[in-house]
């Protein structure tokens, strides 16, 4: 590990914080770790931003996605981390609203995910980074594509995702 590397949260299976790791460790070992998801939604609530993920991200490269967030840094604080994620990913600067927790396990990625919503009308600026394209698109069509398995989605994502739409529904 080189002394400047970025050292991320480590979780236990309860979701209480037992240490660090620096990131590239946690992703080879497969270390249970915090991330944020946030759905960013238009004013209105009918439209989510939908983006593609570059081909050179280490996890899920190239995927489509309907959350920006990322890995929980050791030492933060989960809502700070969704608020930095945003606006790094997608320009956006806002107060995500928590949502719920949930825990997300596939192969070597383990994470308590931390799910946030954000609603915004405003520009929306792409990390070229993370972000290769994206696009507002109707929830509506959005609950259809995450029921055809083949469309190149997220696994993490897709989860995620359906739970916030069962429990909007739930709302409605």
């Amino acid at each position: 590990m080189g002394t400047g590397e970025e050292q991320v949260a480590l979780y236990d299976a309860a979701g209480r914080v037992v240490g660090r790791a620096s990131r590239s460790e946690m992703r080879e070992r497969g270390l249970r770790h915090a991330a944020t998801a946030v759905l960013l939604l238009s004013g209105d609530e009918q439209r989510i931003y939908v983006h593609r993920r570059t081909d050179t991200k280490d996890v899920y490269p190239g995927l489509h996605d309907c959350t920006s967030g990322g890995v929980v840094v050791a030492g933060e604080d989960p809502f700070d981390a969704a608020r930095r994620e945003l606006a790094e990913e997608l320009g956006v600067r806002t107060e995500p609203e928590f949502l719920f927790r949930e825990v997300f396990e596939q192969s070597t990625v383990r994470y308590h995910g931390f799910v946030f919503q954000a609603r915004w009308d405003g520009p929306v600026v792409h990390q070229p980074e993370e972000v290769a394209e994206g696009w507002w698109m109707p929830v509506t069509e959005l609950r259809e594509r995450l029921e055809d398995p083949l469309w190149p989605f997220v696994p993490d994502g897709r989860q995620l995702t359906r739970r916030w739409l069962r429990e909007r529904a739930a709302r409605s």
